[in-house]
């Protein structure tokens, strides 16, 4: 993966499903980079692997403080806290603690952009660019998949997070943000 800002940070989304699924959460309103670095960071001040069932029962307030302790995990840390632990409680009621369980399991691609899209954090577009990004760089690709994606699982276009593997194709991805933001900006007008 190449989603984080740091090698260390990437393979701790290659390794483990949460810090995946709390990565692109997290992906809103900061930089890419950051969001997807988060996870690793969240795992080094608890001092150890990310367990759903865990985050999800910290007492609030201590979970808010690590998000919030300099540099904070999120713009938005208090915020992010709460719905990063509605998410774990999520993980760890219906699928067992297993992150993964969410896209393994999915019979389809439209169970599994539904699956996603009921996750905190997570709504329609995301839930497809996520379902791109599993079916991609994972090779989770239940039948459909491409389609419940779309247009986030055609290749080459460079649209989202699902396209990013190394420097040249995140260059692409953020000048394709910029440009879709200039569009809606000009619509506006």
């Amino acid at each position: 993966m190449y989603l984080a800002s740091t090698p260390a940070a990437n393979a701790v989304l290659e390794q483990d499903p949460l810090a995946l699924l709390l990565g692109m959460m997290l992906d809103q309103q900061i930089p890419m980079e950051k969001a997807f670095t988060s996870p690793s960071v969240l795992r080094d001040r608890i001092g150890r692997d990310l367990d759903a069932a865990e985050l999800a029962t910290w007492d609030p307030a201590a979970f808010e403080e690590i998000f919030a302790t300099p540099p904070a995990l999120h713009r938005f840390p208090v915020a992010m806290a709460k719905r990063a632990q509605v998410l774990c409680a999520i993980v760890a009621d219906k699928y067992g603690g297993d992150a993964a369980a969410i896209w393994t399991t999915a019979k389809s691609g439209n169970e599994l952009v539904s699956r996603v899209a009921e996750l905190p954090g997570f709504g329609a577009q995301k839930a497809r660019i996520f379902t791109a990004l599993v079916g991609k760089q994972l090779a989770v690709r239940p039948r459909g998949w491409r389609e419940a994606s779309e247009p986030y699982g055609r290749g080459g276009t460079f649209a989202s997070a699902a396209d990013v593997v190394d420097q040249s194709s995140l260059t692409k991805v953020k000048a394709y943000k910029r440009e879709q933001k200039a569009l809606a900006k000009a619509a506006d007008q």
